[in-house]
Order: structure tokens, then C-alpha cells, then sequence
């Protein structure tokens, strides 16, 4: 199936790094959130970083001109019409992705494509949310942030999800440059299966009064050669982000090194969502 036009649900820190980079190979993309002038914050967000990269030199400016033409937002969910792949980049939360997916499925074209960026969730609970027709046409397309600059897709194959998706995405991976690694639909999946157990133990390690954040995200950086510290990750993330996905873990998994260290929930509670919110582990701006 050849992808020409795309649609992507969310225009946050996710969604419109999708967005830019599917817009930087030629493809048109319609940038959804249900209020219009946020699915237009998601469109200037790439506006601003593609004028970054023109004033250092890295993009002519008739190609920002040219991509920023392929870009469009929207508050219209039946812009998806004619999507040739549907990209969904919502808050990491099962019945809001099953909400969206299930009034995307009534709009789309029968041979469109369902891709969500999910980090943790089930593939099949979510495709379950859509017909039995469309099951063989979802799959997770996990990015990584920033999207622009992290070159690689974590594909997540459902029980449904046929042969011709799989490479379909693979085919759209390769035209953005960037690697494919694949998951079997488990909690967590790859990479955040890895990870979290590393970021909670910072936070146990924090909380027990081991060392302070700054030495923790210092021995990490110096020691292990982390090009961030754990604790700055985990605010980079976003608590809240983070502790979605350690629940998924733990609840799915249910090994302690899952469980989410309760400085972590006392956080999020408070508000306290690391860069996005000014305060996590560290107060920003730094």
C-alpha cells in the first residue's frame, strides 16, 4: 500500500514530532486535537523548529516553506477520510486511545492503516476498540522523543496484525531514515520494559536518601555514560507519562521492580510533572 497522505491524533511533545517528520519526506499530514488552536500550537511547534534549523543552515528556507504547505491542523476528526495511515499520539491511557480509535474507525477508509505510538499498552486491547475488518490493519509505531532526532520505531504486532501492515510501517520507517526493532505485544514492550526498572530504582534510590538527584543524574552521566541522568530522563518523559507506564508494567507484570516508587506518585499528585510543568526531580528551567 502506498502512504501519501497521513493523519496524526495529538499535537503534543509526541504528536507533532510525528507530525514534522512525515511532513519532511513529502507525505501531507493533518494534525488532529479536538480544540483547533491546539492542533495549531502542534503546527507552530514545528514551524519554530524548522526556523531553527534554516537560521543554522541545516534547511533552505523554500523547503520549510514546502514542508510547512503539507501541514495542516484541524479540530475535524474526519479529516482522517482520506488518511493512507492514521498515527495516534494521545495520552497514554486506554480508554482515551479506545475512545479515539473507536470514532476513528466509523470515519476512515477501509484500507487505512491504524498506528498507535503507544509505550506500554496492549496492541489487542486497543484493537479491540475497532471492528474485526480493521484488526488486520492496526499495529503500534512506537516513537521515540524528540522525534525529529531519535531514529527509531518500535513495531509492535498485534494478534490480528497482518503481514502487509507490518511491512507497510516498516516501508514508511525506512523512508523517514530511521531503525525498526520489533516487539511482541507485552507490557512495556522493549525499550520501556528496560528502562523504567532503571528509572524507578533512581527514584528508590532518591527517596531512601542514597544520594541527591543531582550526584544520582551525575553518576549516571559520568559513570555509566548515560547521555542523561535517570532522574532528568524521567522529567524529560514526564512523571505522569512515566507513571502510566510503570503501572502498566506492574499490573501486567507484577514483579516489585516494576511497582512505581511512591516519590514518584507523590509527584505527579502534586502536580510536579518534570520540564513540562517547571518541577520534577529538578526545578527548570536548570
Amino acid at each position: 500500500m502506498t502512504i501519501e497522505r497521513v493523519f496524526v491524533a495529538g499535537a503534543g511533545l509526541m504528536g507533532h514530532g510525528i507530525a514534522q517528520v512525515h511532513a519532511v519526506i513529502g507525505k501531507q499530514v493533518s494534525v488532529y486535537e479536538p480544540d483547533l488552536a491546539r492542533a495549531q500550537a502542534g503546527v507552530d511547534r514545528i514551524a519554530a523548529n524548522l526556523e531553527r534549523a534554516v537560521a543554522k543552515g541545516r534547511l533552505a528556507a523554500a523547503d520549510r516553506d514546502a514542508i510547512l504547505g503539507r501541514l495542516t491542523a484541524t479540530a475535524d476528526p474526519a479529516a482522517v477520510a482520506d488518511a493512507d495511515l492514521a498515527i495516534e499520539a494521545v495520552f497514554e491511557d486506554a480508554g482515551v486511545k479506545s475512545a479515539l480509535w473507536r470514532e476513528l474507525d466509523r470515519l476512515a477508509k477501509p484500507e487505512a492503516i491504524f498506528a498507535s505510538n503507544t509505550s506500554s499498552i496492549s496492541i489487542d486491547l486497543l484493537a479491540a476498540a475497532v471492528g474485526e475488518a480493521r484488526r488486520p490493519a492496526f499495529v503500534g509505531m512506537h516513537f521515540f522523543s524528540p522525534v525529529p532526532v531519535m531514529p527509531l520505531v518500535e513495531l509492535v504486532r498485534g494478534g490480528a496484525t497482518s503481514d502487509a501492515t507490518v511491512a507497510a510501517i516498516r516501508g514508511v520507517a525506512a523512508q523517514l531514515g530511521m531503525t525498526v526493532i520489533a516487539s511482541a505485544d507485552r507490557p512495556g514492550f522493549i525499550v520501556n520494559r528496560v528502562l523504567m526498572p532503571l528509572l524507578a530504582e533512581a527514584m528508590r534510590a532518591l527517596e531512601e536518601g542514597v544520594g541527591s538527584a543531582e550526584d544520582i543524574d551525575a553518576g549516571a552521566r559520568l559513570g555509566l555514560r548515560h547521555p542523561m541522568g535517570p532522574l532528568e530522563l524521567a522529567d524529560f518523559i514526564g512523571l505522569d507519562v512515566c507513571l502510566g507506564v510503570m503501572r502498566v508494567l506492574y499490573d501486567g507484570l507484577g514483579q516489585e521492580h516494576f511497582r512505581p516508587p511512591a516519590i514518584l506518585e507523590r509527584l505527579v499528585a502534586e502536580g510536579h510533572l518534570g520540564q513540562k510543568s517547571g518541577r520534577g526531580f529538578h526545578v527548570y528551567p536548570r
